[in-house]
């Protein structure tokens, strides 16, 4: 792929900062550091444009904490709104479009267009429609995916594609702003006797850390697809499927796969990688099991529902339904109409059909949101 120059004028111009302002504020409006932004806007603005231009500006503090996320508790890192966020946003702007050219298109997530339900069908339609080459099904994803991302391999990644010095040193700053490689890993590494790379890791909740991940991961596709040549190949970030017509095959490529990824990108398979048959077991991925002609949630997300209905059921009773709850409501009915879950729609989410058509009608559509 040619490589592109002459973009770092386009990232510090005032519209795409303006631009990168609306993107970054969508849906936190009534934050606290966001009206403070607002309240001089054009100045705030053209101050980041100051530090881009004469290249003065630095990566802000991280703020740590953690967070659960289903049976997992995510070490979440967060910038602060002004400027490091306003500048990821306008950075990613111009740069995003060229990365998504060099994604193979069964690459998924942080991708506008090319979300979960897109990559769902594709996998619906592998299995629904080529039974003999989906047989079995390869399951793994990378142990500690964003901790061990190296920093060095990513700036060389995005060197090739990118030609803009300017550009460059901008992308180095962000990449090289914080190590998240976490003392268990090197305790793991140093045990088996693998090289420990120190500055690697990119923070989770990072607008950057998204699409320098898929990025990161682009020539594990690459090698999939056409050194490989496997046709039924698919990941979402760091979650990865590959169907095949036998086990011994699946097998090979699994030793073959973790090789690539630990010479290339410095990077592990999770112990629980798994060959399976395809339509015995399902194939559970992007929160759903798909079998042979239908498709149903992921047993975790199920046992959510179940335990928000609970919740909800009390709340709806007193009168009590918040614009958290309407959008969970709305989340699971969109997971479920992916799937075969007419029952499971009946009994968790249109019980509270009627309530959740009053909260829109009395609250969101009178605007009487705080904003």
């Amino acid at each position: 792929m040619k490589r592109v120059g002459n973009l770092y004028k386009r990232v510090w111009a005032y519209d795409n900062l303006l631009e990168a302002h609306h993107n970054a504020k969508r849906g936190k409006g009534w934050y606290k550091e966001i009206r403070e932004v607002e309240q001089d806007l054009e100045t705030n603005l053209y101050k980041i444009q100051t530090l881009l231009v004469h290249h003065l500006y630095e990566t802000s503090e991280y703020e740590k904490f953690y967070k659960q996320e289903g049976p997992k508790l995510r070490k979440i890192y967060k910038l602060p709104y002004f400027p490091d966020r306003i500048v990821q946003w306008a950075l990613m702007q111009v740069v995003s479009p060229y990365i998504e050219k060099s994604l193979i298109r069964d690459t998924y997530s942080a991708i506008p267009g090319r979300g979960i339900h897109d990559g769902l069908a594709r996998v619906q339609d592998a299995m629904y429609n080529h039974h003999e080459d989906c047989l079995f099904c390869l399951k793994f994803d990378i142990r500690h995916f964003y901790q061990n991302i190296v920093h060095s391999i990513l700036v060389d990644a995005y060197g090739k594609l990118f030609k803009d010095y300017e550009l460059m040193l901008l992308i180095e700053e962000i990449t090289y702003s914080i190590s998240t490689l976490d003392e268990e890993d090197e305790a793991e590494m140093e045990a088996d006797g693998l090289e420990i790379i120190r500055e690697c890791g990119l923070p989770i909740g990072n607008f950057f850390s998204q699409w320098s991940g898929n990025f990161y991961l682009s020539p594990f596709d690459h090698w999939m697809k056409e050194e490989m040549q496997r046709k039924f190949y698919y990941r979402y970030m760091d979650d990865i499927v590959v169907f095949g017509s036998s086990k011994e095959e699946l097998h090979e490529l699994r030793e073959a796969s973790e090789q690539f990824l630990w010479d290339k990108l410095h990077l592990r398979l999770k112990k629980n990688w798994q060959v399976f048959p395809s339509y015995v077991r399902g194939v559970d991925f992007l929160g759903y099991r798909v079998f042979d002609g239908y498709t149903l949630l992921r047993k975790q997300t199920v046992k959510s529902m179940r335990c928000k209905y609970k919740c909800l059921d009390e709340k709806v009773s007193s009168g009590l339904m918040s614009y958290s709850d309407f959008c969970s409501l709305n989340s699971y009915l969109g997971w479920g109409v992916k799937g075969d879950c007419f029952r499971l729609n009946n009994k968790y989410i249109m019980p509270f059909e009627d309530a959740a058509c009053e909260f829109y009608k009395e609250v969101i559509s009178r605007g009487a949101l705080k904003q």
